[in-house]
This record gives structure tokens, sequence and C-alpha cells, in this order.
């Protein structure tokens, strides 16, 4: 899972309640003809089905999208980003993560993201746990990361190492899938995996990890999981866009009370995708516990701040580049980035 969100999505890797009843939405274009009664809505993966998506699957699965008048069809993975394909018009929406659609949307993508699925950073700094050698970031120095060739991972890695008191001065080697084999046979030293799956994994495959969490080092949160959507047909089709997003909040507000319902449902939905069904009823109780809900219990919603605070970052870095290439001379308007005009605000 992680190895798409870092080198597909440049990453550096709800059931208590429905919310409002949204309206029928009208018919978009290139659904099911005029007068009818649905609108079809793509949904774009960024990688195989696996609890980031969990929402969805509920809603799909419970019956809530057809409810809302909407047609779903869920487009798999492929080497293309969601992002790509949601600003191509070739879907409405999809999974996306901060750092992508920040970075995206410097280049010039019509992109906009409507809610947060993980509300925090999900992934950190792994370590094998029998290495009593590393002990903070700062420990990294000199050693060999395992990474996935996304551009904002080794300026975010050297951050949080500076940040602990390191130089930031580490090797890298790319290795994407295989970044986990390196780091339990030992080639590698480190890694920066998705803590509720390749974490799970690890412990069950008997090689239990240990990890650093960016913002114990005072680097700034992140929304690791987004959901974005074209900025154009968002304004031309709000009706439909309000409905999706309301059935797709209420699957993961389910997600988010009723882990283990959820995590059935997710299994139920893609039959022999998932070898061990334990890890995904552990990962989906994690999500739960620590990552899908916000401080005040709400689930999908973002802050102006979180956008402003690591978007700082990625233009301070000159991570955030325009159409033509070069580096932007003046930071974005991060509060253009997001909208939560479109997630239902009851309980």
């Amino acid at each position: 899972m992680l190895s798409a969100a870092l080198a597909g999505a440049v990453t550096v890797v709800a059931g208590c309640s429905s919310g409002s009843d949204p309206a029928s939405p009208s018919t978009a274009a290139g659904s099911s003809g005029a007068g009818a009664s649905t609108s079809t809505v793509r949904f774009a993966l960024d990688w195989t089905p696996n609890t980031n998506h969990t929402g969805l699957y509920v809603a799909q699965q419970n019956g809530w999208f057809a409810d809302a008048g909407i047609d779903l069809q869920i487009l798999p993975y492929n080497t293309a980003l969601p992002d790509t394909l949601i600003d191509a018009g070739s879907a409405e929406f999809g999974i996306s993560f901060q750092d992508g659609a920040t970075v995206a949307r410097a280049a010039g993508a019509d992109i906009v993201s409507v809610m947060a699925v993980l509300q925090r950073w999900a992934t950190a700094i792994g370590v094998k746990a029998d290495r009593a050698d590393l002990t903070s970031p700062k420990d990294l120095d000199g050693k060999t990361y395992a990474g996935f060739g996304g551009p904002t991972e080794v300026p975010l890695l050297k951050e949080v190492i500076k940040d602990a008191g390191g130089t930031g001065e580490f090797t890298t080697v790319t290795l994407g899938t295989s970044a986990y084999e390196a780091l339990y046979s030992g080639s590698a030293d480190f890694t920066i995996p998705f803590v509720a799956w390749e974490g799970i994994e690890a412990e069950h495959n008997g090689t239990p990890m240990k990890y650093f969490e960016y913002t114990d080092y005072g680097f700034p949160d992140a929304y690791s999981i987004v959901v974005t959507t074209n900025r154009t047909w968002l304004a031309q089709n709000p009706d439909i866009a309000r409905a999706f997003v309301q059935a797709l909040q209420r699957g993961y507000r389910f997600a988010a009370e009723q882990p283990d319902e959820a995590a059935r449902l997710l299994i139920a939905a893609n039959p022999g995708v998932f070898a061990d069904e334990e890890l995904v009823t552990q990962s989906q109780r994690m999500l739960a516990e620590k990552y899908l809900k916000a401080a005040d219990g709400s689930v999908g919603t973002q802050t102006a701040q979180q956008w402003a605070t690591y978007g700082g970052f990625l233009f301070d870095a000159g991570l955030l580049v325009g159409p033509d290439g070069s580096p932007l001379s003046t930071a974005p308007d991060y509060s253009t980035l997001f909208t939560n005009d479109y997630l239902s605000t009851s309980s």
C-alpha cells in the first residue's frame, strides 16, 4: 500500500449516522441519459483495495451511493495517478494525498480536496525493533534509506532527522515494493511504511518494527489520505458532488465507529484480494482509533492551518513547481486547495 502512495502519488510517503439525506442529483454528462434518476461517478483508486478505501466500499455495499442517486464506478489502480485522471476528466473523484494534491495544483492540475480520509500522518520512519543502536531519527545519519522515488520523501526525512539533532545525511536506494524486504533482511536501515498496514504486516511476518513519528520532532502534520475532484466539474455539478461526498463520508464514519463490520464489508466487496483477513480487521481498528476522526470527532473535515503548515514546508523546500517547471516564487493560497462545503455537518 505504501509504495503506491510514495512513488505514484508523490507522498513521502463512520456508522453512527448518515448525515443529512442529499437531494437526488441531476443527471451528469456521461451518465444514463436524459431524465435518468442516477448520475455516474467514476472513482479512481491509488492502489489495490485496502483499509484506506474502506469507507468507499462500506457505502457501496450498504447501497448508500445508490440511495443518493449515484451510479458508482470504481476505477482499478493503474499507472496513471488519480489526480492525473481527475484533471483530465477521466474520473470525477479519487484517492490522493495532501502533498500529492498540493504539488499537482502547483503544476496546474484542476483539482481540489473535498474530504480528508486520514486526519494525520499515517506513515512514520520505521526501523527493525531489534535495532538497539537506532533510538532517534538522529541515529539515521550515515544509514541507508530504502525509498520509493517520490520527490517529497528525502526532503521530509532530512528535515525530521535535523529536527532530532542529526545532520540529515544518509544514503538513499530506490526500491519500491522491495523496500520492506531490504529492511527486514538488514540491507537497508529504515523506510517509511503505513503503520496501520505494513506495520501490522511486519508483526504478522515475525519482523516487528519500531517507529519515529514525524510530528514528535516538530515536523508539521498532514492529511495522509484525501479525496480530490475536478474543480471545473465540481462547479458544474454541485448537487451530484454533495450527494457523492456525503455518502462517502457516511461510509468512513461507519468505518470509524464500527471497524470490525467495516473490515468485513471491505473483504466481502473484494473476494480473494486479502490473504490475511485478520490484518484487514486489525488495520481498520487502528485507523478507527487513531486516524479517521479529527480532534473534534468529525470525519472528513479539513483545516486551512494543516494545509498551510505542511504546504509551507513544501514551498520552502522548493518542491512546489509551476506549469513552466520552475519552483513557485510565491506561496499558493492554501485555503483554495480544499473545501468542506460538500460534507455533512450532522452527527
